[in-house]
């Protein structure tokens, strides 16, 4: 593991190419020697205080912007897609990756932004098949957009954390008393109601907040876990709003209906944060072994949402292992996606039918693991297993989704789940793809798709396990 420094070489060159200058130009402003200006900007030197002082004075920048650590974020997003099947042969070392980030960042950028683009032109072309392209095919949805951003922030957000922290602080309570506590809150403080409504008069809707009448209405279709999870929710848009917005113009998103989607998820975030909060929830979950029914029974919370919490566990000094969580309907459609890791697993999977989130709808409740290989060889644990929806008529009984939770294999061991099995016999790893579309297999019986990337090979007098290779 590297040493941390202070290093600002790209981040110094770039400044001084913003201003034209040359090295003794630089040197010269700052009253320091040639000598040294070529060492920080080749990272064999870190920055002093006082530099660091003078670079802010000279040159009218934010000191907090050239110290800026986005190496990490970077390191992670050029792994994940140099691992992208579309490569052939070996991927780079991490010593190689960063050095590209040290001496090459903008290339950098401009490689993961055109990463980013072929990534999402797939997608697309997977959902509309031959219909006509359409306009925008190469741009980025708000969701893609919005899943980038969450994992820009290894899907944690202290700022929110520590907003929901200090919730509980000033309401202190059970976890059989947050409703409660929630409901006289509202009341208290901001002289809302909050009314179950009959699922005839709700609709299709799960929660309405009317805010001329100052009523919440929440619909009898909910759970008791969604209903608090419901009110949480609220409760951050009306106290918390300023945090939201805050991150959200971070986020990139620029249509309304965009960022709307990006203030709900974040309120959703908080809404988790303050039901689970995160010392409590990190040493629960350490101490029971990532074991998801008994941190639910903790804190009165569902399985999802559970799922979902855990892979917000990144917090400097209290890291739990980090998490894929990802929610598929019958169809196979992603309709939920979070990940603290840099894998593409998580980036671009669920539509594989060797992975047994699928699988999970014939035994539904009963958690399955299992343990996975992708094509490039890297290797994950995988537990999956169903939730139902709220039911709203006879007609929406069968509402069931699958829910998958993994982690890199290097961290199996540290969950209950993963106990029983030896993880040496290669014989226990299912080899799957991201989808059919990327997939490189050979051979797969599932396979449904011909590959966009390579042609398998046919023999007219051979026939193989499915039609497209033989």
């Amino acid at each position: 593991m590297r040493t941390r420094k202070t290093l600002v070489g790209p981040r110094l060159r770039q400044l001084r190419r913003q201003h034209k200058q040359t090295q003794a130009e630089m040197a010269e402003a700052l009253g320091i020697s040639v000598s040294y200006v070529n060492l920080l900007e080749n990272n064999q030197r870190s920055l002093s205080v006082q530099v660091l002082m003078n670079l802010a004075d000279v040159y009218g920048v934010d000191w907090r912007d050239i110290i800026k650590d986005e190496e990490s974020t970077l390191l992670a997003d050029i792994r994940s897609a140099v691992r992208d099947p579309l490569f052939d042969g070996d991927a780079p070392d991490l010593q190689e990756l960063r050095a590209a980030i040290d001496h090459a960042p903008k290339l950098v950028e401009q490689f993961l932004q055109l990463h980013r683009s072929h990534r999402s032109a797939l997608d697309k072309l997977t959902r509309v098949g031959g219909e006509r392209m359409p306009e925008d095919l190469l741009a980025l949805s708000p969701e893609t957009v919005i899943h980038d951003f969450f994992r820009n922030y290894s899907n944690y957000f202290h700022d929110l954390e520590r907003a929901a922290e200090g919730l509980r602080t000033e309401e202190p309570c059970d976890a059989d008393d947050v409703y409660p506590m929630l409901k006289a809150r509202l009341s208290r403080k901001h002289g809302i109601r909050v009314r179950t409504a009959a699922v005839e008069e709700m609709g299709d809707a799960l929660r309405i907040y009317d805010e001329d009448e100052d009523i919440i209405h929440l619909s009898e279709a909910l759970d008791h876990q969604n209903r608090v999870f419901q009110l949480a929710h609220v409760i951050c848009l009306l106290e918390f709003g300023d945090v939201v917005e805050m991150l959200t113009a971070n986020s990139g998103l620029r249509s309304e209906s965009s960022i709307a989607r990006c203030h709900v998820e974040l309120a959703n975030y908080f809404a988790a944060a303050l039901l689970m909060p995160y010392a409590q929830f990190y040493k629960v979950a350490e101490d029971t072994r990532y074991d998801v029914d008994r941190i639910a029974a903790v804190f009165a919370t569902s399985f999802e949402q559970v799922c979902q919490r855990l892979t917000a566990l990144q917090r400097d000094g209290a890291r739990g292992v980090p998490f894929f969580f990802l929610r598929v309907d019958k169809a196979g459609n992603v309709t939920k996606r979070f990940n603290s890791t840099s894998f593409h697993l998580a980036e671009y999977g669920g539509a594989c039918p060797v992975w047994n989130i699928h699988t999970s709808f014939r035994t539904p409740g009963v958690i399955i693991p299992q343990f996975v290989e992708l094509p490039d060889g890297a290797r994950f644990f995988t537990i999956s297993r169903t939730t139902e929806r709220p039911v709203f008529s006879r007609e929406t009984q069968d509402r069931r989704l699958a829910l998958s939770l993994g982690c890199e294999l290097k961290h199996a061991h540290r969950l209950a789940y993963s106990a029983s099995f030896n993880t040496e016999d290669n014989s226990l790893f299912s080899p799957i793809g991201i989808n059919c579309h990327l997939c490189p297999r050979h051979n797969c019986s599932q396979r449904a798709h011909q590959p966009m990337m390579m042609e398998l090979p046919i023999d007219t007098n051979r026939r193989g396990n499915t039609r497209y290779e033989s």
